[in-house]
C-alpha cells in the first residue's frame, strides 16, 4: 500500500488475538526513545519462518494509529485495533507482490501458522477447510418506470 496504512478500518474478521491481551503499561519495558515498541516478531508456516521484523519498524506508534482510527468514529474501551502484519513476510500476499509469484504457496487445510511476539508469546492456528461457497441467485432484471 502506497501510504503504508493498508485497508484501514476495514478488517473486522480473520484476525488472531492472543495468546495474551495486555494494557499499554505492561509493554513499557520495550518502548524506545521514539515511542515505538521494540519487540521481535516472527511469522512461520509449518515451522518455516516466512516473516521476521521488529514492531518498532512500524510507520506510526500505537498512539498515533489510535488517534487516526478515532477520526470520524468512536473508539471505546474493548475495541480492538490491529497493527497490521509483520513486515518482511507477515502477509503472504505482500510477499507474492514483491516476488511476483506465490512463494511461499497459499495456505491449505492442515497448514499451521505460528505468530510470535517477544514479551507476549506464541499463538498457532491450523487451517481448516471452509464451507463451500453458496451460489448467488440469478440476477433480477430491473425495469425502470418511465414518468
Amino acid at each position: 500500500m502506497r501510504v503504508g496504512l493498508g485497508p484501514c478500518k476495514g478488517k473486522d474478521t480473520a484476525a488472531t488475538l492472543g495468546p495474551y491481551l495486555v494494557t499499554a503499561d505492561e509493554l513499557e519495558e520495550f518502548r524506545d526513545a521514539d515511542g515505538f515498541l521494540r519487540q521481535a516478531l516472527t511469522a512461520a508456516v509449518n515451522g518455516e519462518v516466512v516473516g521476521r521484523d521488529l514492531l518498532s519498524n512500524m510507520s506510526w506508534t500505537f498512539e498515533e494509529m489510535t488517534a487516526y482510527a478515532s477520526r470520524g468514529t468512536s473508539v471505546r474501551p474493548g475495541d480492538v485495533l490491529g497493527s497490521g502484519t509483520c513486515g518482511n513476510g507477515g502477509c503472504l500476499a505482500e510477499l507474492w507482490g514483491v516476488r511476483g509469484e506465490p512463494s511461499p504457496p497459499p495456505l491449505r487445510p492442515g497448514d499451521t501458522v505460528t505468530l510470535t511476539v517477544e514479551g507476549l508469546g506464541t499463538v498457532s492456528n491450523t487451517v481448516v477447510p471452509g464451507a463451500d461457497p453458496v451460489p448467488l441467485p440469478p440476477a433480477r432484471r430491473r425495469t425502470r418506470e418511465r414518468p
